[in-house]
């Protein structure tokens, strides 16, 4: 395939809610403010109605953004969400202050390539999982979330958050309904970014080359590709994962049970709380090591309403009520290579940890799963290949004969087909991207890569994790493109796709 387009996404997960929202911005759909509609931001109001005749997309992006707080660090971001979820923060569940219309003659050509169907990342994860975020915030623009999977019904507090499930079936059935499915080309893969070279997968295992020639290239990959790595002896073993999948099949297939040796669980995030929880719906033991003290205020739980996130909050209190007894650990010999220290725990291999009666006495709740002990201010010093691994605490070894291992700390984007690994992308050229420590160094009101012309970023890429908000990204990226076709006279007729209408 040869071909021309004014821009394209790429990436692992570039069709999913990312790729889905710009597709739509880019399809001729424009937000216009409501007639009908009062904005309770009475300075955000009187802007929008000084150029209500006009499209947000052809308004000043930076005069709307300005003094918009939110829980984005992109201020276009904090735009878009409080015009589709005003005072969404504060518990109230506003209606948009938006109306769509569509100038079909505003239609840009494009396509959007992924490596499954439309929906990225969400075709892969945990089915019987919640969202963090409600369903109506991973909703896209124009077609209500509770129309499409629930019939238009509350479901209650908990119940309005989603399963991975549901949110995928909203995006594919999105794509269709917006009429962008022509937009999306599936089972792709890009392998180099010098003029979009990659191959499409059909039939099977056939892989048929592509190139595709465009301007403007929008990078919304994701953060999932890569998992984030200890770095210590042995993760390469075969009992050490970084998915919690990995959990759920060895459930699945009988290979874990209520008499397997404990599994391990690294990390203090979401994705180690959902691995704890389906490890304990299934009554299998679990040691669950993190660096972090179980009061550190950093942890994501603190940010979580209660009534909210009851699973999360289990998982919590088991963190701080259920913690292992710390002996003081006297250095000796140096056994297998291990640390002098290590090596007289390991010789004497710990027996089943039991959380400390002190601790739970102190929390003065009940123990919620009594085969769970934490230990916290740990972090592992090696795995070892009779399924052993060694933790340190601040003034200990202990050493575990486990069943399996789950990492997770954390995922990195996977950029191998920039130069560089797009490293150079980032706001520390010296340093990979990460979302959180590195994003990509955009400009703040139309997501091009300061580095780069013509690049462009969004989503977590540029420290937007949460669908709420990288919707923004996608409103700054269209607003910059349509701007520039119409300061050059050059807007795209609708049938101007492959080989047709004008271009950049």
């Amino acid at each position: 395939i040869d071909l021309m387009h004014t821009v394209f996404c790429l990436g692992r997960g570039g069709n999913g809610p990312s790729g889905i929202c710009l597709s739509y911005l880019l399809s001729g759909y424009k937000p216009y403010l409501d007639p009908s509609a009062v904005h309770p931001n009475p300075v955000l109001y009187r802007k929008l109605q000084e150029t209500r005749h006009l499209p947000i997309t052809e308004q000043d992006l930076e005069y709307l953004s300005e003094g918009l707080e939110g829980r984005s660090g992109n201020p276009v971001a904090v735009l878009f969400d409080t015009l589709l979820h005003p005072n969404a923060d504060f518990g109230y569940e506003f209606p948009p202050v938006l109306q769509w219309r569509r100038d079909k003659q505003q239609h840009l050509p494009h396509l959007v390539l992924g490596r499954a169907t439309p929906g990225g990342a969400w075709h892969v994860m945990e089915g019987s999982m919640l969202t963090i975020s409600l369903g109506i915030w991973m909703e896209l623009p124009g077609i209500n979330y509770r129309d499409l999977t629930n019939n238009g019904k509350c479901r209650g507090v908990t119940n309005d958050r989603a399963t991975p499930e549901e949110i995928s079936s909203y995006y594919r059935n999105y794509v269709k309904l917006m009429g962008l499915k022509q937009n999306f080309v599936d089972n792709t893969y890009v392998t180099s970014n010098g003029h979009g070279v990659g191959y499409q997968r059909v039939q099977g295992d056939t892989h048929v080359p592509f190139c595709l020639f465009s301007e403007n290239v929008v990078l919304a990959t994701g953060a999932s590709d890569s998992p984030a790595q200890l770095g210590v002896e042995g993760e390469e073993l075969p009992f050490v994962f970084h998915s919690i999948s990995a959990l759920g099949l060895a459930v699945s297939r009988k290979k874990l049970g209520p008499n397997s040796d404990p599994v391990l669980i690294v990390g203090a995030g979401l994705s180690a709380a959902d691995a704890v929880l389906c490890a304990c719906n299934n009554n299998i033991s679990v040691l669950h090591a993190f660096r972090k003290h179980v009061d550190d205020p950093g942890l994501i739980f603190k940010q979580l309403p209660k009534t909210l996130y009851p699973e999360y909050h289990k998982v919590y209190h088991m963190m701080h009520s259920q913690t292992h007894a710390t002996p003081n650990m006297a250095a000796t010999s140096t056994t297998n290579g291990l640390p002098s220290m290590a090596a007289s725990v390991c010789s004497k291999m710990c027996s089943k940890p039991q959380p400390t009666t002190t601790n739970m006495a102190a929390s003065g709740g009940p123990v919620l799963f009594p085969d769970y002990t934490s230990f916290p201010e740990h972090c592992v010093v090696s795995f070892q290949s009779d399924m052993k691994c060694v933790l340190q605490g601040s003034n200990s070894l202990k050493a575990f004969k486990i069943s399996m291992a789950l990492v997770l700390i954390g995922t990195h984007p996977n950029l191998f087909f920039l130069k560089g690994q797009g490293q150079y992308l980032g706001l520390d050229p010296t340093k990979p991207i990460s979302c959180k420590q590195n994003p990509v160094d955009v400009h703040p009101y139309t997501f091009e890569c300061t580095k780069d012309p013509g690049l462009f970023a969004m989503g977590p890429l540029v420290g937007d994790n949460f669908v709420r908000f990288l919707k923004g990204g996608a409103l700054g990226i269209a607003s910059c493109l349509l701007k520039r076709l119409k300061k050059k006279g050059k807007l795209i007729a609708e049938g101007g796709g492959v080989g047709g209408g004008e271009f950049i």
